[in-house]
């Protein structure tokens, strides 16, 4: 009698290894889109707290400097001037402990796609522009044609004002445009939108806009009724 070591070893065939295979490749197949899917809504997720968070800082700072909101920053062209204490990249990061953008500038630690830090979606991709906002701020609120910024008090309804949402990097602040500067729906054709009560929803591109135009829905209101800047090219 032979003993258990003497039994001959029996080998996978070729078509045994082909079917193996064509298993392992079907299960990668099925598992990928939702791997992707997770991803996805992971960076959708973080992107939403992000939102949540600078439009809280905004109600902060609003309460301090009794009603007055931050500035918009630039408008219509690529972020350039980065000085201004009080436009909402330098006014608002105190409110949460962190340093201003032009702090972080000055100490060689701009914030960048991938960074993971509060001023980046995890969806942004780097496209090289000097410096980079993954978000921006209303256009059309406390712009730098007015004497002074908007206060909170008089822009109506804080749960229907826009506030920020996803901006494609060059751009500090943003508006619904067929133009660079218009939001970025960049979560599967969405764009994530941060209202002044501080909730954040997310819609289609065609939904609010972008790259078309603002559809001036009653919801979603960038226009500031009283403001003395009529939009770009005014």
């Amino acid at each position: 009698m032979r003993s258990p070591s003497q039994h001959p070893h029996r080998a996978f065939t070729l078509v045994e290894l082909l079917v193996v295979i064509g298993i392992m490749a079907i299960l990668i197949g099925l598992l990928l889109p939702a791997l992707a899917r997770a991803r996805d809504q992971a960076a959708r997720v973080t992107c939403t707290s992000n939102l949540r968070q600078w439009a809280a800082a905004a109600l902060v700072y609003a309460n301090q400097e009794n009603g007055w909101l931050p500035r918009r920053g630039q408008g219509t062209q690529p972020t350039a001037q980065i000085d201004r204490p009080t436009d909402w990249f330098n006014a608002l990061p105190p409110m949460m402990r962190i340093k201003p953008f032009f702090d972080l500038v000055n100490a060689n630690r701009t914030p960048r796609p991938g960074d993971g830090s509060i001023w980046m979606c995890p969806s942004a991709v780097d496209a090289g522009q000097k410096y980079f906002f993954a978000y921006g701020m209303n256009m059309r609120m406390s712009t730098w044609q007015s004497p002074t910024p908007d206060k909170i008090g008089r822009i109506g309804s804080w749960s229907t004002v826009v506030f920020m949402s996803d901006a494609p990097g060059a751009f500090c602040s943003v508006l619904p445009a067929a133009a660079a500067y218009s939001p970025l729906a960049r979560h599967r054709a969405r764009v994530n939108i941060s209202f002044l009560d501080g909730h954040v929803g997310s819609f289609t591109a065609q939904e609010v806009g972008c790259g078309i135009g603002d559809p001036q829905r009653a919801d979603v209101r960038w226009i500031i009724p009283y403001s003395s800047w009529n939009g770009p090219g005014n």
